[in-house]
């Protein structure tokens, strides 16, 4: 891991401080920078998030997808747990804690928000650090390459309709025009621009593609905290007033960070794959694209919201929680074995026991 990527959690808390101090002191100045707008779009924001967003899709190889067959179990694991669990455990949850739990601490008016942008953070599976997760716990890079470029196919489609439909579920209304626009914007734009980039480094070599993308790599860490400290510029005055919010708010995340890898490292085990496909394929369950999220957020709901502040959360436990679903991994790796072992046996056994077909 990067200095950045490592110290995250620290960088941000220095975001925070930094943010609301300054949305305190120069309060005009950042008023201005919110009423930069162009069809509800903030541009400073919006190119921010392309920053970020950008030099990440860059490691994606769409041509991977052809590697999916090769470990089907492990990838038929990621997806279900990605979207057919993951968004829909988020928004229970969010409504459990949000809705009833932490009710009557949190501000007046803002549960709707809170949980639209918790249910943004699940929504978008992790795209980027889920590369740094895989090599800590010596995932299958193929494996974690194919399942990023699958991951991020779906996410161009499914994206908008799961937030719609969920946010309608917990009666929210989001317009349709201003949540396409953020997915044209935040991932469909990007993921061209990225791979239109991409094909033109590789054209001049490995070496070159490898060079550029550890010189643009600081580029995304940079724009992320620029974009945390106009945030919280914004959000001081609601953080002064409710400093236990952004606890109140961790706690849904952390229990579906933990609930998500813990079912996926399960299933792969039952499904008797291999412990390196295991890995990536649980952390990527558990880990959010959280840029996506910031800038969804923003887009429906504006700067000041609870939404934004959900989604903020999400990047500050980030890498602590994530560094402590790798180390758990990596410990229980004897017992996912043998247990994996044991299953592949029992349904090859299985497998041989079925009679013969009747021509």
């Amino acid at each position: 891991m990067t200095l950045f990527e490592r110290y995250l959690t620290v960088w941000v808390f220095l975001c925070i401080v930094a943010g609301i101090t300054l949305g305190q002191v120069f309060p005009a100045a950042f008023q201005a920078v919110g009423r930069m707008e162009l069809a509800r779009v903030n541009l400073p924001v919006g190119l921010l998030i392309w920053v970020m967003v950008i030099p990440m899709l860059l490691k994606v190889d769409f041509g991977a997808l052809h590697q999916v067959r090769r470990h089907w179990r492990g990838i038929t694991v990621t997806l279900f747990v990605n979207w057919a669990v993951k968004p829909f455990s988020m928004a229970f949850l969010a409504w459990l804690f949000i809705r009833h739990v932490f009710a009557p601490y949190l501000p007046p008016g803002q549960a709707d928000s809170y949980i639209a942008g918790l249910i943004l953070l699940a929504a978008a599976p992790c795209t980027a650090m889920v590369f740094v997760w895989s090599r800590l716990t010596g995932g299958h890079p193929l494996f974690t390459l194919s399942q990023v470029a699958l991951n991020d196919t779906i996410m161009v489609f499914a994206f908008a309709p799961i937030v719609a439909l969920l946010l309608g579920l917990s009666s929210i209304v989001v317009p349709w025009d201003t949540l396409v626009t953020s997915v044209v914007l935040y991932i469909v734009i990007p993921v061209v621009l990225a791979q239109w980039w991409r094909k033109a480094l590789l054209a001049r070599g490995q070496a070159a593609f490898d060079a550029a993308l550890a010189r643009v790599g600081p580029w995304s860490i940079a724009a992320l905290l620029a974009t945390l400290v106009l945030l919280f510029a914004f959000q001081g005055r609601a953080i002064l007033e409710q400093p236990l919010v952004i606890a109140m708010l961790a706690v849904p995340i952390l229990v579906q960070v933990f609930f998500n890898s813990a079912l996926a490292y399960w299933l792969n085990r039952r499904a008797g794959e291999a412990h390196d496909v295991a890995c990536p394929s649980a952390l990527i369950g558990a880990s959010n694209f959280f840029e996506l999220a910031v800038a969804a957020a923003i887009s429906l709901f504006g700067f000041e919201s609870g939404a934004a502040l959900a989604t903020v959360v999400g990047v500050l436990i980030e890498v602590p929680v994530m560094l402590l679903v790798v180390r758990v991994v990596n410990r229980t790796k004897g017992w996912y074995e043998a247990g994996a072992y044991s299953n592949r046996s029992a349904m090859a056994t299985t497998a041989s026991a079925k009679p013969p077909s009747s021509r």
